[in-house]
């Protein structure tokens, strides 16, 4: 299995993700800034790893905290959880593990006299650190076992043959291990049905050529890539049988924030008749959004499409428009798989039903 990021020693270990798919490397953050800038220059990238890594990250930074009192340490944790909250405004995830690393802080807080349960005279604080340590990896196990259950309630949309359409980056790379999207057809490979997957290039940083196919190619999984501008034609030629892409958020009726490209893939599948699948952990769905108009899209640096690999493709002075992501409506949508099980329209009843209320924190990201 790829591992995408874990704790180990003290520190958070993660794949580079920017390396791929020339080199395979690990990096080590022994910082919590360390991970923030992981995040925000797609050393690690995906919602759910986002998620886990800022999780991880929060975890590393109250280890570091150097402080007296209760209310320098609360004060000092916050702060940090302020900075992952300030990286990626679209994925869910971030601010889902974000919140709950804050309510793991509230229910094992630091005493008031600063002398915290069992703590040592040389570390008062050792307990509280250990418990958002525990949270963290915990929230990294969990979602390993979150994928394989969403693979297996969306291995049955795939029937023996299927030829599959995806779009950037849903497997493990994306996750702390085995994937959304791509754990949906790992699931039904390893459930003995034959498949091939055509994977988008995912313009303009790849993720669907770098990360998607070199996934696909290591675990033997038949795959052929192709440009984002191909998917038309290619569906035209009744070569695609459903379309799977993960999420990075879902609002409460059912609209999907996806990478950028997502939209017009849905489009293309309805004209031709092409079932479209969303698969997506519940800590995607944001049920606080009535719809997609209200989730966050982050802009990310135009160099992503005047270069690419380092090499300018554009000339100087050309105005770039670069949004991450986009929205694809929820009438665009066949279903939505998650660990719950596949959420079918209409939408807004059935993320009701697996969320079983709306939140009562406040949405990451606005």
């Amino acid at each position: 299995m790829i591992r995408t990021l874990f704790w180990k020693d003290d520190a958070v270990v993660m794949i580079d993700q920017r390396a791929l798919p020339l080199t395979e490397r690990y990096v080590t953050c022994t910082d919590y800034r360390q991970v923030v800038a992981a995040i925000n220059d797609l050393t690690v990238r995906g919602a759910p790893a986002i998620g886990v890594a800022a999780a991880m990250g929060i975890a590393l930074g109250a280890l570091r905290i150097d402080v007296d009192t209760p209310e320098a340490f609360r004060e000092a944790f916050f702060a940090i959880c302020a900075q992952f909250a300030a990286t990626r405004p679209t994925a869910r995830n971030l601010f889902w593990a974000i919140e709950r690393m804050k309510r793991r802080f509230e229910a094992n807080p630091a005493g008031e006299s600063g002398q915290a349960a069992k703590g040592t005279k040389d570390d008062p604080w050792r307990p509280l650190r250990e418990s958002l340590i525990a949270e963290a990896v915990r929230i990294c196990e969990e979602d390993i076992a979150v994928n394989h259950r969403l693979g297996t309630n969306g291995q049955d949309l795939i029937p023996d043959g299927a030829r599959i359409l995806t779009h950037c980056n849903a497997g493990a790379l994306a996750t702390a291990g085995y994937g959304t999207a791509l754990g949906v057809i790992r699931a039904a490979r390893e459930n003995g049905k034959k498949l091939h997957v055509y994977a988008d290039e995912t313009r303009p940083v790849l993720q669907g050529a770098r990360l998607t196919a070199w996934e696909l190619v290591r675990e033997g999984i038949p795959c052929t890539l192709i440009a984002d501008n191909m998917a038309g034609f290619l569906m035209r030629q009744e070569k695609i049988d459903l379309v799977i892409v993960g999420a990075d958020r879902i609002a409460g009726n059912g609209d999907t924030a996806n990478k950028i490209g997502t939209y017009g893939l849905a489009v293309l599948a309805r004209a031709h008749g092409i079932p479209f699948y969303v698969a997506a952990p519940l800590s995607t769905i944001d049920p606080a959004l009535p719809d997609g108009r209200a989730i966050p899209i982050e802009e990310r640096n135009p160099d992503e499409v005047t270069h690419c690999g380092g090499v300018r493709t554009a000339p100087d002075g050309v105005l770039v428009w670069n949004p991450a992501f986009d929205v694809t409506p929820n009438g665009l949508i066949a279903a939505i798989v998650t660990e719950a099980g596949v959420i079918r329209p209409p939408f807004a009843a059935g993320i009701l039903g697996v969320t079983g209320h709306l939140p009562d924190t406040e949405s990451g990201g606005a």
